[in-house]
C-alpha cells in the first residue's frame, strides 16, 4: 500500500486564521492566534514527521487493512458513548483510539508515550501517571456529569484530525458554528478534498490496528460523521454502520446545554454562543435525517438503528440485536459482560434535567421538522416538562 503523508487543511486553517483576526473577544483572540501560530504549526510538524517515518520504522504496517469497520453515527447525547462503551469491553474483537492517543496520531509516538508509561509504572511507582489524572479531574470537572472525560478513556477518533484543523472538535472550542463547516462533508466539501482527508483518517486507523492488533475490527463513535456518512461508505465500501437514536426533546437541549457549558468555560461572549447554538440546533434535524436516508440509498451496507430506550432498559438484548444485524458472532465471553451491563443499567437513574424553553426550543417545531421519525417512534407520548440528560 502506498504511503500516506500528514494531512493538512489549508483551506480551513486560513478560515480559522481569519476568523482570528475578525474576534471581538481580546482574550479569544490572543488565545486562538497562540494555538493556530504557535501550537497548530509545531504539533504538526511533529506528526507529519513522525507519521513519514512510520512507514520507514514499521514496515508491517503496509500489510495493515482496515476490515469491515463500525462506525457509530448517531446524534450526540443519543446513547453513542453508552453504545460505544459497551461494545469496546469486546476486546478481543474490537480497536479503539484512547483519547491520548488521538492527538498522537503515529505509531512511533504512540509507542514512545507507551514506553515512557512502562518506565513511569517500573522506576517511579505510576506517580507522573497519579499527576495526570489529578490534572485531568481538575480539567475535565466542570463537564464530567454531562460528558464524561478521560486520557485513557476512548473516545470519539475524528479528533485523530484535530492537527490537521479538518476536525469537528475544534467546534468544542470554538462558537464558529456556520463559520466553520466540519460537518457538511458529504454535501459541501469539494471530493478532492474530501477523499485526501478520508484517506488520511482510515490511514490513522491502519496504525492503530497496527498496535492493537491487525485482525481486530475498527470501532468509531462520532456524532460529527453523521454528515459524512456517504463519504465512509466510498472510503469503507465494507463499512458497518449504526444509528443510535433518541428523543430529540432529549437530545438537544442535552447537546446545547454541553456546548455552552464548554464555550462559557473559555471566556466567548454570549451573542456569538447563541448565534452557534441555534446553528447547531437546525443542524440536528440533519444529523436525525441524513444517515438514515443514506443508508436507504446503501441497501449492501449492514446496518443496525438502535433505540435508546432498549439500550437503556435491555442493553443485553439491544447488543445482542446490534450484533446480529452487523453480522457478528456473539462470543460466549462478551456475553457475560453484557449480563454485568444488564445488572448496571437497572442501577442506573439519570440526574440532569433539562428542558427546551431554556435554549427558545419549541416542541411542535422540531416535530415538524422530523414527522416520521416521530411517528414512528412516538416521542411525543413520553414528552415532560424536564428531560433527562443522555450518556
Amino acid at each position: 500500500m502506498a504511503a500516506v503523508l500528514f494531512y493538512f487543511d489549508f483551506a480551513i486553517y486560513r478560515q480559522m486564521l481569519r476568523l482570528a483576526r475578525e474576534e471581538d473577544n481580546p482574550r479569544g483572540r490572543r488565545r486562538l492566534y497562540f494555538v493556530l501560530l504557535v501550537l497548530v504549526p509545531v504539533v504538526a510538524s511533529v506528526n507529519a514527521v513522525c507519521f513519514f517515518l512510520d512507514g520507514i520504522l514499521f514496515p508491517g504496517l503496509h500489510r495493515v487493512r482496515v476490515r469491515a469497520p463500525v462506525f457509530n453515527v448517531g446524534h450526540a447525547r443519543s446513547g453513542t458513548t453508552l453504545l460505544h462503551r459497551i461494545m469496546s469491553l469486546d476486546g478481543d474483537r474490537f480497536s479503539s483510539f484512547l483519547m491520548w492517543e488521538l492527538f498522537l496520531p503515529s505509531i512511533l509516538q504512540k509507542k514512545l508515550v507507551r514506553g515512557l508509561a512502562r518506565l513511569d509504572r517500573r522506576l517511579l511507582g505510576g506517580r507522573i501517571d497519579a499527576r495526570i489524572r489529578a490534572w485531568e479531574r481538575r480539567k475535565f470537572a466542570a463537564t464530567d456529569d454531562m460528558h464524561k472525560t478521560s486520557l485513557v478513556a476512548h473516545e470519539e477518533d475524528d479528533a485523530v484530525l484535530l492537527f490537521s484543523c479538518a476536525a469537528g472538535f475544534w467546534i468544542v472550542a470554538l462558537p464558529y458554528m456556520g463559520k466553520l463547516d466540519f460537518y457538511y462533508v458529504d454535501e459541501r466539501w469539494p471530493e478532492k478534498r474530501r477523499r485526501r482527508m478520508l484517506r488520511f483518517y482510515r490511514d490513522c486507523v491502519r496504525r492503530q490496528l497496527y498496535l492493537n492488533g491487525p485482525e481486530k475490527i475498527h470501532l468509531s463513535k462520532n456524532p460529527t460523521f453523521a454528515g459524512r456518512v456517504e463519504a465512509l461508505i466510498e472510503a469503507f465500501p465494507d463499512a458497518r454502520i449504526i444509528v443510535p437514536i433518541r428523543n430529540p426533546y432529549d437530545t438537544i437541549p442535552s447537546l446545547l446545554k454541553l456546548m455552552k457549558v464548554g464555550w462559557s468555560l473559555r471566556g466567548w461572549d454570549d451573542a456569538e454562543m447563541n448565534r452557534s447554538l441555534g446553528v447547531l440546533a437546525a443542524q440536528s434535524y440533519h444529523t436525525y435525517q441524513y444517515p438514515l436516508a443514506v443508508l436507504a440509498r446503501h441497501p449492501e451496507t449492514r446496518h443496525a438503528i438502535v433505540d435508546y430506550r432498549e439500550l437503556v432498559a435491555e442493553p443485553r438484548r439491544a447488543i445482542e440485536k446490534v450484533y446480529a444485524e452487523l453480522g457478528l458472532p456473539l462470543m460466549p465471553e462478551f456475553a457475560a459482560v453484557l449480563e454485568a451491563e444488564q445488572r448496571r443499567a437497572r442501577a442506573h437513574e439519570t440526574q440532569n434535567r433539562y428542558s427546551l424553553e431554556e435554549f427558545g426550543l419549541r416542541a411542535d417545531a422540531i416535530r415538524e421538522a422530523m414527522p416520521e421519525l416521530f411517528a414512528s417512534y412516538r416521542w411525543d407520548d413520553e414528552r415532560t416538562e424536564e428531560i433527562g440528560d443522555g450518556r
